[in-house]
């Protein structure tokens, strides 16, 4: 056996260097090996074969795959060689069969290909034919005549074609000679003729020698020892109704299903004439476990589970013997077809798959290497995979028994980062086998989403003051990628706050998006700011977006009230002087103080801590202005104290004081002498003494050219006033004995401009005010930032020279309305306007607001801190009228309500009056009064 081993080997060797060893047949490689050579012989250079670079080999993933069998060769990748890897026997992997071959395929990636490749496995003669037994017993009767033939059995040789068996040789003996037969599947029997009959007493036994050759080179045979018994029996052997039997079968076919019954007769009588079947002594151990003999019947059964794809036909040895002395056995052959059914699903491999797949592939990659292979053949074979359209991928059948996944769609993985993808495959049989393998393919990340913000823009409060690097925002971003792309670093884009770049505010973290504060904010130098913030990420190329953050500073109350008027520079009270012929209401000076904060922190009210006497003076909480509240009597102190606290609504509160000295004066002359006193203790230059007194002259001046042309007006009015009735351009106000401190006042009457509100009320300090009315304009009222500029350095600087000469003006006036005007028309116009006003009232203090709401208020007179002051006035339209009726907001004192005045609305100019009671309603804080349609006529 090593012999023959070692000669195919070296001859082997020999045509691979003379000859090329593969052909292209159909797009398929071909190689040609014989069987048993050894591990890592060579077969062919494939690489070469196949056109391919052998230094790419590896790169490529070049691989050889035999699909389920066992891998019989393999390549080295470093030299493209196809090498052995088993040992191959021919007879085990073909059997009989003339042709063998293995398929294989070679796969290489990058891109995916795959190469069909045939390894044909020549017989090498390597087997010897052997018989079934190495020794033969006959038993012959003396009574055999010559030509009389007994069939031995045969001998079995797995080669094919010249290395099987060829002939037959026996060793020369005078009673029998050999003749050969050939059968139908192209095998040989070897039988017996006898050419002389047998003498049992001459010669009772006879040794032959049976010689087995092949046709191979050197050629190889087998011998068995034929001994023959010469008896004394039958003369009739049993004879079969046919040499050969053929039957088809299903391979699915149940266990004990009859195959075939064979029959065989012999004519002798009794013993001799009873037939025994049974397997022939050379049928093979697959066949005697497949099937049964009947020895009686001669019925073959199915014995064990047929398979068409382990063997497609089977040979049946049957063999029939009577039961007489010197019986002689006789042999038929039953060939059974194994008829192929459905009864293999395909089987699918996965033969490449790609580790994932980014999710930028475009359509067409290819992701996976899908085999598929079905043992069964036709239509059974024919195999059909497909997989659900909801995928975004698709089989490619473009080799045989493979298919490719490939992408059919673009891929998102931040919608689906993972496809467990059934792949189902089905057969053409009947009835439809299936298989299912289910594929995981993972999609990889690319860096295709840019940072995001939850917000367009973001602000942030922060209170001044603050603590250096404290927290002011946190604006954190999310990237839907992976990894690194979804790594996010955050940075401040450089801008500028004023003169200094944005970075000396804040600073921000480069991980976690927080921003800190780079110093201690002011509100009152900066109130906002913006900065712009990019998110980053660290995937390539870097994607990343901006987002704006405003940056608000929030007021603390670290700033106490600043007085800034009304108060000496060098510190000292603020001295002021008041004529003691002064009215109730008289304006004696203003408080002005500021706030550097805002909002409520700097919103400041005055009040009136401490005063010589309570009850002479009061202050404004809203305005500061100091005023008389009842009339100077001769006990009053000459000098008079109040200390003013100016404080702020802030938490906590802040407050700054002064003090006031207020002088009472006699007369015009102690007025200007305090005056001069004063201006002589302050240190004011002598020229500006005589820039007041000329101011001063000329000022009284023109009030007594006033007062005259006043004077005329009120004497021509005097039957309007007998009548009960207020003249539209004049206003008498007289005092009430019901007034709060019963002192009895008088008052010139003043030119008011003309489209005026009145409003008279019932109060233990009764008023009257006027405001001047734009129609159908209602916002004529003072805004938050005139109020803010009537509190400025400039106008308080205006404010105070104005006061000072009107302070002037007043004394002047009073002194001259007192000369001049009788006494006794004062009294009868007081009586008249008392017998017809039901209610009391006292002379109040005019306010008269200019036409341009921008324009500073000029006090004529002020009002005492408890009356009621008009906040509002605009014009209502009625239903089916033409006509405008007035609505007015009042707020009242705490202690008063609406309803208990009187309200009276005069337009000037015509005779029109709205009056009555008006409904009133509340909102907050206010009242808002409404009257009704106009009437013509009335007061």
């Amino acid at each position: 056996m090593g012999f023959y081993k070692i000669y195919w080997l070296l001859k082997w060797q020999i045509l691979c260097l003379l000859l090329s060893s593969w052909i292209v047949v159909s797009g398929q490689i071909r190689y040609s090996i014989p069987e048993e050579l050894q591990r890592g012989a060579f077969v062919g250079n494939i690489a070469a074969d196949l056109g391919l670079d052998v230094n790419q080999l590896s790169s490529r993933n070049f691989r050889i795959v035999s699909g389920p069998r066992k891998q019989y060769f393999d390549v080295n990748l470093d030299s493209g060689i196809l090498l052995v890897k088993e040992n191959i026997d021919r007879e085990q992997l073909c059997g009989s069969s003339l042709g063998c071959s293995l398929a294989l395929e070679a796969v290489i990636d990058e891109p995916l290909n795959v190469y069909h490749v045939e390894v044909g496995i020549l017989d090498i003669n390597d087997n010897a034919p052997h018989f079934p037994k190495g020794q033969f017993r006959l038993e012959i009767s003396e009574l055999a005549v010559p030509g009389f033939r007994f069939p031995l059995e045969s001998a079995h040789d797995p080669d094919v074609g010249t290395n099987s068996l060829q002939t037959y040789q026996l060793a020369p003996n005078q009673y029998f000679k050999l003749d050969v037969q050939s059968r139908s599947e192209g095998g040989k029997l070897p039988v017996l003729v006898m050419g002389k009959p047998l003498d049992r007493e001459q010669q009772p036994t006879l040794q032959l020698l049976l010689t087995a050759t092949d046709g191979g080179n050197p050629e190889r045979s087998g011998t068995a020892q034929i001994i023959i018994h010469a008896l004394d029996a039958n003369d009739n052997i049993p004879t079969f109704s046919h040499s050969l039997y053929r039957v088809s079968l299903l391979e699915n076919v149940p266990i004990g299903t009859l195959v075939i019954q064979v029959n065989a007769t012999d004519p002798d009588e009794g013993s001799n004439g009873e037939i025994v079947y049974s397997f022939g002594s050379h049928a093979p151990v697959k066949v005697r476990e497949l099937f049964s003999v009947d020895p009686k019947t001669g019925e073959i059964r199915v014995k064990g589970h047929l398979d068409f794809e382990t063997a497609k036909e089977l040979e049946i040895s049957v063999q029939a013997v009577d039961k007489g002395s010197f019986s002689v056995p006789v042999h038929c052959d039953v060939l059974v077809d194994i008829v192929d059914v459905n009864d293999n699903a395909p089987e699918v491999t996965v033969t490449s798959l790609s580790s994932s797949v980014p999710e930028d592939a475009q359509p067409g990659t290819v992701t996976a290497l899908i085999g598929v292979t079905d043992s069964d053949v036709g239509g059974n074979g024919n195999t059909h995979c497909q997989i659900p359209n909801s995928f975004p991928f698709k089989l490619d059948s473009s080799f045989k028994n493979y298919y490719r996944l490939v992408t059919k769609d673009l891929l998102d993985r931040e919608m689906v980062s993972q496809y467990d993808i059934p792949i189902t495959c089905r057969d053409e049989g009947s009835p439809v086998l299936t298989s299912n393998k289910t594929i995981q393919l993972n999609i990889s990340d690319i860096n295709d989403n840019p940072p995001r913000f939850s917000q367009t823009s973001y602000t942030a409060y922060v209170t001044e003051n603050n603590v250096i690097g404290s927290s002011v925002y946190s604006v954190p971003a999310f990237d839907a990628d992976l990894n690194q792309n979804s790594r996010l670093s955050y940075s401040i884009l450089r801008t500028q706050v004023g003169d200094l770049p944005v970075t000396n505010y804040v600073s921000i973290n480069s991980d976690s998006g927080i921003i800190s504060a780079e110093r201690s904010y002011d509100h009152e130098e900066l109130k906002k700011f913006q900065i712009q913030v990019r998110a980053v990420d660290a995937g390539v190329p870097q994607l990343s977006s901006d987002v704006s953050v405003d940056v608000v500073i929030l007021d603390q109350n670290d700033n106490a009230p600043v007085i800034i008027s009304a108060r000496p520079e060098d510190g000292s009270a603020s001295v002021e002087t008041v004529s003691r012929l002064a009215e109730p209401g008289y304006l004696v000076t203003k408080v002005s103080a500021i706030d550097a904060d805002s909002g409520p922190n700097s919103r400041l009210s005055y009040q009136l801590v401490q005063a010589s006497d309570p009850g002479l003076f009061t202050i404004s909480p809203d305005t500061g202005e100091v005023w008389t509240i009842r009339r100077i009597v001769d006990k009053d102190a000459v000098k008079q104290r109040l200390v003013i606290r100016v404080q702020d609504h802030g938490i906590p509160q802040l407050s700054a004081t002064m003090n006031i000295i207020l002088s009472l004066a006699d007369s015009d002359a102690d007025i200007l002498s305090e005056v001069n006193s004063l201006t002589g203790d302050l240190g004011f230059p002598s020229d500006v003494s005589l820039y007041l007194v000329i101011a001063f002259g000329t000022t009284s001046s023109i009030f007594l050219v006033v007062l005259v042309i006043l004077a005329v007006k009120i004497h021509r009015s005097r039957n309007v006033l007998n009548r009960h009735s207020c003249s539209l351009d004049t206003c008498f106000c007289l005092g009430s004995t019901h007034s709060l401190n019963g002192v009895q006042k008088a008052s010139v009457n003043l030119q008011i401009p003309p489209n005026y509100v009145e409003v008279f009320g019932r109060d233990p300090l009764p008023q009257n005010f006027r405001y001047e009315v734009k129609q159908p304009n209602a916002d004529w009222r003072f805004s938050q930032t005139h109020r803010a500029e009537l509190n400025s350095s400039q106008y308080l600087e205006e404010e105070g020279v104005q006061r000072d000469i009107q302070r002037e003006v007043q004394r002047e006036v009073q002194c001259d309305v007192q000369r001049e005007v009788p006494r006794d028309v004062q009294c009868d116009a007081s009586r008249n306007i008392q017998r017809e006003v039901q209610h009391d009232m006292q002379c109040d203090v005019q306010h008269v607001v200019e036409k341009d709401p921008g324009g500073p208020r000029k006090p004529m007179c002020a009002r005492p801190a408890a009356i009621p002051e008009i906040i509002e006035a605009s014009p209502v339209r009625v239903a089916g009228d033409q006509s405008w009726t007035p609505r007015l907001a009042v707020k009242f004192p705490a202690h008063h309500q609406a309803n208990d005045y009187l309200h009276n609305v005069y337009i000037p100019g015509t005779t029109t009056t709205l009056s009555g009671k008006s409904t009133t309603e509340r909102e907050g804080k206010k009242s808002f009064i409404t009257f009704g349609k106009k009437k013509k006529g009335g007061k």
